[in-house]
Parts: structure tokens; sequence; C-alpha cells
């Protein structure tokens, strides 16, 4: 099992839970379904890392949405690096895992709509590097 501190956990939490929400406001649909989607999207994370995410508490409630999109995208990239040093499967991983939750949130009401493809290709931008 990996340990991650507090501050590694809590990026690796604004990041995950971070793209659930850009991409779920990009194109506001059925609340209850776009959060189940990303909950159950979560297996694409290894055991590691969704044991990560339960060990923080992130609060993105709140911020203008330009600024999320920043902290999200900088969490982002935070979290690569983390993951780069830790665990490089992981990192190998995250990128497509993260896509797939995005889309997944997407997906939740049927159809992906224009903005949220916008917001997924920023999330793809922000993984590559």
């Amino acid at each position: 099992m990996i340990f991650y501190t507090g501050a590694e956990s809590s990026a690796l939490r604004e990041a995950v839970f971070g793209v659930m929400l850009l991409v779920s406001h990009a194109d506001p649909g059925p609340v209850i379904q776009e959060r189940y989607a990303g909950l159950q999207a979560l297996k694409n994370l290894s055991p590691d890392l969704r044991n990560a995410l339960h060990s923080s508490r992130v609060d993105l409630s709140g911020i203008p949405e330009a600024e999320l999109e920043e902290r999200v995208v900088e969490a982002l990239r935070q979290s690569a690096r983390i993951l780069a040093t830790k665990s490089p499967a992981d990192a190998a991983t995250f990128p497509d895992a993260v896509e797939a939750i995005c889309h997944q949130v997407a997906e939740a009401d049927g159809q992906v709509g224009e903005a949220e493809q916008a917001v997924i290709g920023r999330i793809r931008a922000a993984l590559a590097g």
C-alpha cells in the first residue's frame, strides 16, 4: 500500500472530484445521475488511489467557475507529479482513468454536449502536460 500525505491526498482528491464538477457544470444535467456516474467511475482508479481520495476532504463549493478550472488543472498537474514520484504505475494510468471519469459523468444523461466535450478536451490537455 502506498502512503500519501494529507497534502498529497488533498491534491489527488481536488483533481479527481474537480474534473467531475467541471464536466457536470459544463452542461448541467441530472445532478444525482452525474454524481452517481462519477462515483461509479472511480473504479477506473487503483485501490491505492481510491484510498487516498477517501483519506482527505476538499471543499470546492462556492468557487467561481473560472477559478475552479484553474484550481483543478493545477491539481491535475500536481497529482501527475505526485504519482510519478510515488507510484509510476498509477502515473501511467491516471490520465486515462481521469478521462474515463469525465466521459462517464458527461454521458450520465445519455448525451455528451459540446460544452462537456470542450471541458474534457481542456482536462486532457492538462493531463498531457
